[in-house]
Formats: C-alpha cells, sequence, structure tokens
C-alpha cells in the first residue's frame, strides 16, 4: 500500500517535493508524543511536523476547541468581525512584548516574513534587506530571495537586495576563534562596515535560532548589539519566531529575549507551533508600522475561525501546564545526555541547542567537512529503532534536528537518547 501510493505521490507532485527516508513514511495518527505508520508501526515524535505539533499529538483541548469551532462556523474571512481572532490576537500581543502591538494573521511562516518585509520596505521606502548567513524565512518569491542557505534558495532572482551578515553560525566562519565578546564585537564591526557602503536598508530579519540550518545560534546579546547600530540608523529590526517562539528554547518564551537587552523587535513573525498543526502564521508589530500601508488589503484564510480556536486552545494549554519550563528542564537533561554519547562518536562534531531545540552536527571524522550521508544514515537507522528526527545545515554542515513537542516527559526523553546513541554508534 505504500509503495502504491509513493507511486501515486511521485505522478502528480513535484520533483522538488523532498521525502524522508529511503522508503517514504506515511504517518496516519499520533497521540501525546507517539505517532504511527500505515503498518501500525508506532514511533516517538521527536520532530513534530517539523516543529509544529507543539504541545501533542491528539491533544484533547485542541481536537475539542476544532470540533466545537467547526460546528459553528469553519470560515467567513476577515471581511467580518471574528471573535477567535480578536482573543487571540489580543493574547499574542500581550506576550509579544512589543509595545501598542498589531497582530495579522496569516496561514504559514513564510506568508508572515513575506508580510513583515512588505511592512518594513514599506515603512522604510527602501527594498535593501539585511539578512543572515545560513538563514531560512520560507518558500515565497520574496523568502527565497532573502534566505542565505543555498540549499534552499532556488533562484538568485528576487524584488529585494539582500545584504548577508555575520553572525548566525557561532563554531564556523571567520570569527569562530575569538570569544563570545570579541565574536560580537567583530560582527558588529562587520555590520557597521557593511551598512557604510550601501543606501540604508529597510531590515534586518533574523532567526534567534536557525532552524533549517541546522539549529544554530549567535551568542546570546548579539542582536541586541546589532540593534544599537540599527536604532542609530532607523533600521528595522525583524525577529523570526517561527521555530524559536512560545517556549521552545526553554530559557526565553521568545528567541529574541536572549537579545533583549535593547528592548523587543520592532517586528515580529510567528507559526508552526501555535497551530498545533493546524495552519497558523502571524506578524506582530508596532502600531506605526503595521499601520503604514496605504491601500486596502484582507486575508482570505488567515485569521479563519477554525484555527483561531485551535491556537486559542493551544496556547492556554502551554500556558496552563508550564511547558517553556518543561522544555527547559527535560531538554537540559536531553541535551547533556546527547553530548555524553556524542564523546564518543568521532563522526559527532558539536550538540548543540538549548531546551527542545537541540543539533546533533555531523562531519566526517578529524575534519570540519559535512557528511549528508552519514547523517541520512543516522536518520534512517533512529526510524528503525522507533524514533523520528530531522536533519538540516547550509555551507557544508550537516545536522541532525530534534524537536519533539514540549509536553516530552523525562522517561520519553531517555527513550529518544537510547535510540539515538543507538543510531549514532551504527555509524561506520
Amino acid at each position: 500500500m505504500t509503495n502504491d501510493l509513493l507511486g501515486r505521490h511521485r505522478a502528480v507532485l513535484p520533483d522538488w517535493l523532498a521525502l524522508y527516508y529511503e522508503e517514504p513514511l506515511e504517518i496516519t495518527h499520533g497521540e501525546g508524543r507517539h505517532v504511527w505508520d500505515a503498518q501500525g508501526i508506532r514511533y516517538l515524535d521527536f520532530f513534530g511536523g517539523i516543529l509544529t505539533t507543539m504541545t501533542a499529538h491528539a491533544l484533547p483541548e485542541v481536537t475539542k476547541a476544532v470540533s466545537d469551532q467547526a460546528g459553528r462556523i469553519i470560515h467567513s474571512s476577515t471581511l467580518y468581525l471574528n471573535r477567535p481572532m480578536v482573543e487571540l490576537a489580543e493574547r499574542i500581543a500581550q506576550l509579544s512584548g512589543i509595545p501598542d502591538a498589531r497582530v495579522f494573521f496569516t496561514t504559514s511562516g513564510t506568508e508572515a516574513n513575506d508580510t513583515a518585509l512588505l511592512l518594513a520596505t514599506a515603512y522604510r521606502r527602501s527594498n535593501t534587506i539585511l539578512a543572515m548567513r545560513n538563514s531560512y524565512h520560507g518558500r515565497s518569491f520574496s523568502a527565497v530571495g532573502i534566505t542565505g542557505n543555498s540549499g534552499w534558495s532556488p533562484t538568485s532572482l528576487s524584488p529585494l537586495q539582500t545584504l548577508y551578515v555575520h553572525g548566525g553560525v557561532r563554531t564556523r566562519g571567520p570569527f569562530a576563534a575569538l570569544s563570545d565578546d570579541a565574536y560580537i564585537a567583530a560582527c558588529v564591526d562587520d555590520l557597521k562596515d557593511l551598512l557604510g557602503h550601501t543606501r540604508a536598508p529597510a531590515a534586518l530579519i533574523a532567526e534567534p535560532v536557525q532552524g533549517v540550518g541546522g539549529f544554530t545560534a549567535p551568542p546570546d546579546g548579539l542582536y541586541a548589539a546589532f540593534r544599537e547600530v540599527l536604532h542609530e540608523r532607523g533600521i528595522l529590526w525583524i525577529a523570526d519566531e517561527v521555530q524559536t517562539g512560545w517556549g521552545r528554547t526553554g530559557e526565553h518564551f521568545w528567541g529574541w529575549q536572549a537579545h533583549g537587552r535593547n528592548g523587543p523587535p520592532d517586528i515580529m513573525t510567528f507559526a508552526k507551533g501555535i497551530g498545533n498543526g493546524m495552519s497558523v502564521g502571524g506578524v506582530v508589530a508596532r502600531a506605526e508600522i503595521m499601520n503604514c500601508l496605504d491601500s486596502n488589503s484582507i486575508s482570505t484564510f488567515g485569521g479563519t475561525q477554525i484555527t483561531m480556536a485551535a491556537g486559542l486552545a493551544n496556547l492556554n494549554y502551554l500556558l496552563e501546564h508550564d511547558l517553556q519550563g518543561n522544555a527547559r528542564r527535560v531538554g537540559g537533561l536531553l541535551i547533556e545526555r546527547l553530548r555524553a554519547v556524542a564523546a564518543q562518536v568521532p563522526a559527532v562534531r558539536e550538540v548543540r541547542g538549548r531546551g527542545l531545540m537541540i543539533g546533533i552536527e555531523i562531519t566526517k571524522p578529524g575534519t570540519d567537512e559535512a557528511d549528508p550521508q552519514t547523517a541520512a544514515a543516522v536518520l534512517e537507522a533512529a526510524r528503525e529503532g522507533g524514533l523520528l528526527i530531522g536533519k538540516g545545515g547550509g555551507h557544508n554542515t550537516s545536522a541532525l534536528r530534534i524537536a519533539p513537542p514540549l509536553s516530552l516527559n523525562v522517561a520519553e526523553a531517555e527513550e529518544g537518547a537510547a535510540i539515538l546513541e543507538n543510531a549514532l554508534r551504527s555509524i561506520p
């Protein structure tokens, strides 16, 4: 049956639509931190639909909210007042830390970043964008144009002029050998030099932790230091929280808070986890920025009632059960367990991350050279052991990505670590 579905998939869907595994997997249902495939095999899920199943599979509170809302009305568009949308916007505006915040809902992180770029360029009347090397911001024409990862950027054409800044990858590149303070100073000097050679950009867009790039991150405080330089020139800061938001990093509710010394970002984007699998994204910005557009706009599906009901129920569950604290506690145990394992595996260059957002970088032993074949082999071996994980990386890097639902318990973390240990030790 799976082979038949794979053949049908290949017959009607694009060749570039990637599938994991030599024998692709059909997931039929899930519960808690586990999913089952079409053969009835159960897996511990350490990737959550690419960091999207944030709380748990088939979470009763979310399932009931979706069912109840579907029984009333599913959709009406933003042309009509929408109580669930207003209620979720109120919660997000308050949680964002952005003063006088306005919220616009979209259907994805790509669309959220697209909207943030529209707002920034319209507000600043500039089409120049600063982005980070190794970044990923989505698959739309404008988001691809600012993505600093060649593996996810199929065209060099863009409506924007993009300039790439140092700093998103702490342990690689020309500043890797420096101390954290010296690293930040060097990146700030590089930014100042770059700005001396161009017309004033509209904004810097940055992921606090680079997701597709392999869960890489700068030292805490880098973007706060950047903000001083940007603010002097009126350049906006866009924090892409599509993967880091809602407490996943454990230490902070938003990734930008690790860089919050000079205040919150001007614009913040979110998506993925808030819907727990429903299609929800959005943008938060100061009112003067959000309201700068001088033409009409709506969203047909952004903020639709059924997705807003899911988002509200999911956010309430996350806050009431302190899943940020759980990510900090269980994630801390998991990363230390994986570091102990990795110390005995020559192919592991680094285990990095925070909370339940952990990357394991794989290289050819004794070198800094990426080894995507071995990373893929570990992915396969983990699946054989009953564990689903992700992968990523860019610019001669290969990394495994670990991002389970934030309700992961200690026993499940230990189970997943044991499977990963066996998978890593199976490397020839």
